[in-house]
């Protein structure tokens, strides 16, 4: 396997997940990787740990919360320029035994291939969908506006790719939790655009690697466990806004100029009465859930 991988995660509190990634990743490549932990600004101490811990682990502060994809890039920054391949994955990952090899032993077989995901467990064992479509205004427009109270409306099964089985193929985008990424091509297209604080960074990144000429390759022959948003369940009054934001901004800055102009404007309106929506039953459903179990104070 080759030494010219490194291994790069964003941690912003991310306690004992990190633990969890950092051992099952001695276990997914039989190279010994550098690994860069880009902190966000975390005061539970795990990421020092991390460092003392484990030999590996280079930590790099970023001095505050700059966004994932702008801490994506500052880890990556730090490589050197030997560096071929770059796994960027969330610190709530845990990776099943080979799977950062056979992502590698695709790459090489899709040479064209800028990003390459593997198959994404959720905690109970279901497969999240990662490898979607890329949304245009209007499917984009739909999932976001109906994906939470019509399950099965036909924008978001069109988004999410539902019609396709689990398959080694190029597709439009893959989940940014975990990515292998080709430097060459990573750094063709100038890395994750850092105006994304979070949420749709990687919809955009893998939209602009298949612009540039390159590959989205989903490769469910690698398998690995997220357990996802275990900050961001818990602060639904920032990371739904965030989203929100981010869908627009996806959306407007591929329909610009003044003719489209009206287009933005009911967008923007429309996600944010949505957002303002999503807000409230989020904090409905924690306040019960606090409620059940006994955590009111």
């Amino acid at each position: 396997m080759t030494s010219q991988l490194a291994v790069v995660t964003v941690t912003y509190n991310s306690g004992d997940y990190l633990t969890t990634f950092l051992r099952s990743l001695a276990e997914a490549t039989t190279a010994d990787p550098q690994v860069i932990i880009t902190d966000n600004g975390s005061v539970d101490g795990a990421p020092d740990r991390a460092e003392r811990d484990f030999p590996s682990v280079r930590l790099v502060r970023t001095g505050g919360n700059i966004g994932y994809g702008g801490a994506v890039n500052r880890g990556v920054a730090e490589l050197g320029p030997d560096i071929e391949y770059v796994v960027v994955a969330n610190p709530d990952v845990e990776w099943s035994p080979g799977s950062i090899d056979e992502l590698v032993a695709v790459a090489r077989r899709w040479p064209r291939a800028g990003s390459l995901g593997p198959l994404i467990l959720e905690p109970d064992g279901s497969v999240y969908p990662s490898a979607r479509r890329v949304p245009d205004l209007f499917s984009g427009t739909g999932h976001a506006l109906f994906a939470d109270i019509w399950k099965s409306n036909p924008w978001t099964a069109a988004y999410r790719a539902d019609d396709v089985a689990p398959s080694e193929r190029p597709v439009g985008w893959l989940s940014g939790s975990c990515l292998l990424l080709r430097r060459a091509a990573f750094d063709s297209v100038d890395g994750f655009d850092s105006r994304y604080f979070m949420y749709m960074e990687d919809v955009d990144l893998g939209d602009r690697l298949g612009k540039a000429g390159w590959l989205n390759v989903y490769v469910p022959s690698a398998v690995i466990v997220h357990t996802k948003g275990h900050s961001a369940g818990k602060n639904p009054e920032l990371m739904l806004p965030a989203h929100h934001r981010s869908a627009y901004r996806f959306q407007a800055d591929r329909n610009p100029g003044v003719l489209r102009a009206p287009l933005r404007l009911v967008l923007r309106a429309g996600l944010a009465l949505r957002s303002k929506v999503a807000v409230r039953a989020a904090r409905r459903a924690l306040d019960q859930e606090s409620h059940l179990t006994g955590d009111e104070r």
